[in-house]
């Protein structure tokens, strides 16, 4: 689902950021080799988690679905030279295509890739993150928030992708759709939840900005 013209989606992109050279090949390869291009972060939507990450400057960031990895490497441009990122996905034929263009990055060193299952391997993550990126299942969002701001420093901030679904939060939910129903539950969740403020964001199939208090 269009929620603005494409003429005008076009204008937005033409008028933000340029996207990186880097993250353009990996664009285009995506769309030519891998199944379900439409998963990949884009230009704009990648700008705007650069932007996020650079503004936040995060020691430690969590990505929860790597895919072909671009979000990873928009959400890298902000870490400082210390910094890390560990990426999750149950892939396991998408980790060799992340890792070529992972390498092909300047943090190639700071960017750790997991393959399996992200409610059993985010337990073993010693760490306390600042920035936190939701894009897998969405039947298991709520599992992911849970056991996340636990493990969040307080200021870091939790975006979560997709949360409008294609605008079928606004539609009667079918009874086998269970995405749709966990997302509405996600969505009331981060409204009330008192250990975050967040702010909903109309960007692509929504953007959710949520601040751990």
């Amino acid at each position: 689902m269009h929620f603005i013209s494409e003429a005008l989606e076009d204008y937005v992109a033409l008028h933000s950021e340029n996207e990186p050279e880097l993250l353009a090949r990996l664009n285009k390869e995506t769309h030519q080799k891998i199944l379900q291009p439409r998963m990949l972060s884009g230009h704009f939507q990648g700008r705007v988690l650069s932007m996020f990450s650079k503004l936040i400057r995060p020691q430690h960031i969590l990505e929860i679905g790597t895919y072909t990895g671009y979000a990873a490497l928009c959400l890298a441009e902000g870490l400082p030279e210390n910094g890390t990122l560990d990426t999750i996905d149950n892939n396991e034929e998408l980790v060799d295509f992340q890792k070529k263009y992972f390498d092909q990055s300047p943090w190639a060193n700071q960017i750790q890739q997991h393959l399996g299952n992200a409610l059993e391997i985010i337990p073993t993550l010693n760490k306390k993150f600042d920035l936190v990126f939701i894009d897998a299942d969405k039947e298991n969002y709520i599992n992911y928030f849970q056991m996340i701001v636990p493990m969040m420093n307080k200021g870091g901030v939790i975006l979560s992708d997709n949360v409008l679904w294609s605008g079928k939060v606004l539609e009667e939910v079918k009874a086998n759709d269970k995405s749709t129903k966990v997302l509405l539950e996600y969505n009331e969740l981060l409204k009330n939840d008192p250990r975050v403020e967040t702010v909903l964001l109309p960007i692509r199939d929504g953007l959710t900005m949520s601040r751990v208090i």
